[in-house]
């Protein structure tokens, strides 16, 4: 039975929770959380004892037998508390964006390693049904040789920002780097498990929304020796709205991917269809309903989790490999601020 200790009740908590209470070999042994209204909330909606609840990481380590440490907090706080578990020899899991550059990375990485504990990322965004869905159309050679590839995220979300507006993350509007460092660690980590590691990349980045600090919209080519992508992606664009706008303002979150190959498209539509269409023209749909699932790649991945905790497999975002996307997330900033192109790996 692996014992889990969770840091952070906040927004994106409940994901995890739900998530930990489904799958087998699990018990949740402690939560907790500076906002003691909030963390007493949430222990009451998942049937925590109070006895199991805690202020901070430290009181949780010295109180509560536990194995697993469930980081689920803002990224200034991921190197200290990293520390405090690797340091009692738990296991970690670490939600996204890992690190605020690639020193303090390296850092956490070099820090687990260190205590002979094992590390991921809380990186979901593979797991979502559409990507798993693509990803083994490309396993079996659906598309043929990659030639190009075009990965588009819409949404009407930044702009409606205003003071007066709640948001459930309202950090949201003071972060200096905002699409591409909150989102972008999701885009890059997906594209990287679909496509592979690309060699060169270039970014125009642009802030649409008056009430945001960081940017909001922005264009990124990628490139490979053999085949090449753009990822077109904003939280500032009316094209795929699927109706007149309502309160309260919630992200609305839709994916399209077109895959050329030399022996067919792949084509995930943002209604969720997807489907092949071969070199006589004829599309043929493979599946539909492919939602952002987002409770369920939470499920998938907390028990890839455990599956390699269990078999000693390698995690597939484990914090090492997180290196490479957060290379290419923060590349993403030098290249829009530089005008250059950046060479990777």
């Amino acid at each position: 039975m692996w014992k889990i200790g969770i840091v952070g009740a906040g927004y994106w908590s409940d994901k995890h929770l739900q998530a930990w209470q489904r799958i087998p070999g699990v018990q949740i042994q402690g939560l907790c959380d500076l906002d003691s209204a909030n963390l007493h909330r949430k222990g009451e909606v998942y049937g925590i004892p109070r006895e199991m609840l805690y202020a901070t990481l430290e009181e949780m380590l010295s109180s509560a037998d536990i194995d697993i440490v469930d980081i689920i907090t803002p990224p200034d706080t991921h190197p200290v508390l990293v520390g405090l578990a690797a340091r009692a020899g738990k296991q970690i899991m670490c939600q996204k964006p890992f690190a605020r550059s690639m020193e303090e990375a390296r850092g956490m990485v070099e820090t687990a390693r260190a205590a002979g504990v094992r590390l991921m990322v809380t990186e979901n965004w593979r797991w979502l049904q559409p990507v798993q869905a693509v990803r083994r159309l490309l396993d079996e050679g659906a598309a043929g040789r990659l030639q190009t590839i075009r990965y588009i995220h819409t949404d009407y979300y930044s702009p409606r920002f205003a003071p007066e507006n709640e948001l459930p993350q309202p950090f949201f509007r003071e972060m200096p780097r905002l699409l591409f460092y909150e989102m972008g660690v999701h885009w890059y980590d997906t594209w990287r498990f679909l496509f592979g590691e690309p060699k060169r990349l270039y970014a125009e980045t642009h802030k649409v929304s008056p009430y945001i600090a960081g940017e909001d919209a922005g264009l990124i080519t990628l490139g490979y020796d053999d085949y090449m992508g753009l990822m077109d992606m904003s939280w500032a664009t009316r094209q795929n709205l699927s109706g007149p706008l309502t309160l309260p303002v919630l992200p609305d979150h839709k994916e399209q991917l077109i895959i050329e190959g030399d022996q067919a498209t792949i084509k995930l539509y943002s209604s969720g269809t997807l489907s092949v269409i071969d070199n006589s023209g004829t599309e043929t749909v493979v599946s539909e309903g492919n939602g952002l699932d987002f409770e369920e790649s939470h499920y998938r991945l907390q028990s890839h989790f455990i599956d390699c905790l269990n078999t000693g497999e390698e995690f597939q975002t484990s914090g090492e490999d997180n290196l490479k996307t957060l290379e290419l997330v923060f590349g993403t900033y030098r290249s829009a601020a530089e005008h250059e192109v950046i060479h990777l790996g």
